[in-house]
């Protein structure tokens, strides 16, 4: 006697072009990516004394820092905005990208153990890294509106409708730190000295990035250098529209969304490709 055939549920296999992202499947996963979000929000204060409010702590002693070494004695200017307002502006933005680059970098290193035990889109994964970090922005964007309500009530900042493009902003920052993130975590489990290599290449990276200077008060060729830099056009775009300063254009924010996309395209090829061999060579 013939006994019915089993139907399976769900199958796993790795029959996926390069290019999917497979968000279906991430999105059948969403409860996990919360259980990740919040086991990384624990852990960072867990054992801490004051807890989350190291989210305020950090940005208000990084801005003073700037203030005193890049304004009050290397002079730089700010483009007529308030010094500690655009320092402040710069560290938000910068903390926000930096944190979510270097967390999804390691992605395969950092969980090999989970992923050698159990199935689970690996995207869930990073994209819980920018959720994540994404609370951590949101709490210290709080801290700048506060800052900057103080000054626009003072009229020393000039805010337009470009305010409305922050959503944007912030999207593609995600995107950024997301496709950037995928490429080097997926170089990092066949070339260990890379994750040596990349916090000092991040922090590398903020000094070729407008945060502490506006892209106005470079010189010539390297001013026009700056605007394929992805994150010039979201800094300065995020600058002009809250403080009024700048000399942003829409251009710059396209040049910063096409190669934004690029990356992430390059990223999502080498992710999906490392993924199906990482195991061997972690």
């Amino acid at each position: 006697m013939n006994e019915p055939q089993q139907k399976w549920t769900e199958t796993i296999d790795a029959d996926h072009t390069l290019f999917d992202l497979k968000l279906k499947e991430v999105w059948k996963y969403k409860d996990l990516i919360y259980m990740f979000v919040k086991r990384d929000f624990i852990s960072s204060f867990k054992q801490t004394i004051l807890g989350p409010i190291w989210f305020f702590i950090n940005p208000i002693l990084t801005t003073i820092v700037y203030l005193v070494v890049f304004s009050k004695i290397a002079k730089l200017p700010t483009d007529g905005a308030p010094p500690i307002l655009f320092y402040l502006a710069g560290v938000t933005l910068w903390n926000y990208f930096s944190g979510s680059l270097l967390g999804t970098s390691y992605t395969f290193s950092g969980n090999a153990s989970i992923f050698g035990k159990v199935y689970f889109p690996r995207l869930v994964t990073p994209l819980s890294v920018v959720i994540s970090n994404l609370m951590r922005f949101g709490v210290q964007l709080l801290l700048f509106i506060i800052g900057w309500g103080y000054y626009l009530y003072k009229g020393e900042v000039h805010p337009n409708i470009w305010i409305l493009a922050t959503p944007f902003l912030i999207f593609l920052m995600a995107l950024f730190a997301l496709g950037a993130g995928m490429i080097f975590s997926s170089l990092t489990t066949k070339y260990k000295d890379l994750s040596m290599l990349l916090g000092f290449g991040v922090s590398l990276y903020m000094y070729a990035t407008p945060v502490i200077f506006p892209a106005s008060s470079l010189p010539g060729i390297f001013k026009k250098l700056s605007y394929y830099n992805p994150l010039t056009g979201i800094f300065e775009c995020f600058k002009y529209a809250w403080l009024g300063v700048g000399d942003f254009s829409p251009i710059m924010l396209g040049i910063s969304t096409i190669i934004i996309l690029i990356l992430l395209a390059i990223g999502v090829v080498v992710f999906n490709r490392v993924e199906k061999t990482f195991m061997d060579t972690v």
